[in-house]
């Protein structure tokens, strides 16, 4: 797991100093800062609106999504875009992708619920008032949106993942799926499996997805499992709110990430 956490740091450090290329982002993304009071900060967030989104008055359900560099452009991204706004397009999704840009050094403190006695971080509950209180309202302000929490998607991974997975319990009223990939559990693994535990509703959709190579073990499957398990002990499986994809072979990288975003996506609906 060190080399997991050091191999993210360096993927997502490094990444604000790759060499000039062009863009890869399509005309549909676009992108705007807005001040972070609750970090203390200003964010960069990368907006995808669907292709027939000027030309429409329908309104279109929102995902969020986490570190936004490598969603949309191969310039920004370190190993490799997720191609989130191509592979909408020839979906012909009708849905606003909201990209939040990760903190940099920052990055581990915001994507951690609590803090970690080796690493560090915690500073999740931040990061999520920013979103749900600041930049989630300037968003329904200024686009045609659906506000419903069966309209709001979160979705990220690994950090990304783990901390997505949390909104959703700290914030059921306002996330209603949620896009769980190579969540890193194990950075809060005592704290995150309490806090299931003592939850006593479970509404949320879960599309959860990880490699059975990610790491030195298999903790991540292991983790996975245990907690799709916690969660249908409170709810009966015939309902269908969770899927669980292992990809044989996958690793812990944007390929994998990529590969299974349309799955995610789809599955989830929108």
């Amino acid at each position: 797991m060190i080399r997991i956490l050091t191999l993210l740091i360096l993927f997502f450090l490094i990444s604000t100093n790759i060499i000039a290329q062009e863009s890869t982002a399509s005309k549909q993304v676009s992108t705007f800062s807005i001040d972070a009071p609750q970090l203390q900060t200003s964010k960069k967030i990368w907006i995808y609106l669907p292709k027939n989104y000027s030309t429409s008055k329908k309104k279109f359900s929102v995902i969020y999504m986490h570190d936004a560099q490598n969603l949309f452009d191969e310039k920004t991204s370190y190993s490799g875009e997720w191609n989130v706004d191509e592979k909408l397009d020839s979906l012909k999704a009708q849905v606003i992708v909201v990209g939040i840009e990760h903190g940099n050094e920052k990055r581990l403190a915001e994507l951690t619920p609590y803090k970690n006695e080796k690493y560090g971080g915690g500073k999740a509950d931040n990061y999520l008032q920013f979103i749900v209180k600041t930049l989630k309202p300037q968003i329904d302000k200024t686009y045609r949106t659906k506000t419903k929490k069966k309209n709001t998607i979160i979705m990220g991974s690994s950090l990304g993942g783990l901390t997505s997975f949390y909104a959703t319990l700290k914030y059921p009223e306002v996330f209603g799926k949620a896009g769980v990939f190579s969540p890193a559990f194990w950075i809060n693994r005592k704290e995150i499996f309490e806090l299931e535990e003592k939850n006593k509703k479970q509404k949320t959709k879960y599309y959860f997805l990880c490699g059975d190579k990610e790491g030195d073990d298999d903790s991540m499957v292991s983790d996975l499992n245990k907690m799709e398990y916690i969660i249908n002990s409170k709810r009966c499986y015939c309902l269908n709110l969770n899927e669980k994809k292992i990809v044989k072979g996958g690793q812990h990288n944007e390929k994998l990430w990529r590969d299974g975003f349309v799955k995610a996506i789809l599955w989830l609906g929108y």
